[in-house]
């Protein structure tokens, strides 16, 4: 059985006594999460959200990428989204290794020369949450009244951390 028939039969389970149909499209807390794709973090439990409570944007690395800020702004101007969260998370893959080192890989495994493509690796992981705050905030699609914070995921305890 493949992953995905195992994500069917799971989901009929689900669907079965799911009554959440009737929630509206805007989220319940007015706020947007942007984190990491990473499988070790459930930012729903560990922020103690709900569904329909918030917009969580995933990516490697919870960076704050031209699609994530494409996100958030639909998710502000359509969507009442009055507040934004960063949060990157212990143990990142993304420290790992530099934009140079895939380039080289993807070229060698796949024949693909992606240029100068910027992966958006990162070597200091409070300040990177501090880098992509300040994306959002000097953003032009992101209004100054829209606060925005930071913090740190701890991958051992389940703890978050707050950046400043």
């Amino acid at each position: 059985m493949s992953q995905f028939d195992s994500f069917l039969e799971a989901n009929k389970t689900f669907a079965d006594t799911f009554d959440k149909g009737d929630l509206p499209m805007p989220p319940a807390r007015a706020v947007a999460v942007v984190t990491c794709m990473d499988a070790r973090l459930h930012p729903e439990a560990f922020l103690g959200l709900n569904i329909g409570d918030a917009h969580m944007i995933r990516n490697a690395g919870g960076r704050v990428s031209d699609d994530a800020l494409r996100s958030l702004a639909i998710s502000e101007q359509l969507l009442g989204t009055q507040e934004i969260v960063v949060i990157h998370h212990t143990d990142c893959g993304m420290m790992t290794f530099q934009n140079s080192d895939l380039r080289e890989k993807i070229q060698a495994d796949l024949g693909v020369d992606v240029g100068e493509r910027d992966f958006l690796p990162f070597s200091d992981l409070e300040q990177s949450v501090r880098d992509d705050m300040a994306i959002i905030k000097n953003s032009p699609l992101i209004p100054d009244s829209i606060p925005v914070s930071g913090a740190v995921y701890d991958v051992r305890t389940g703890k978050v951390t707050p950046v400043v």
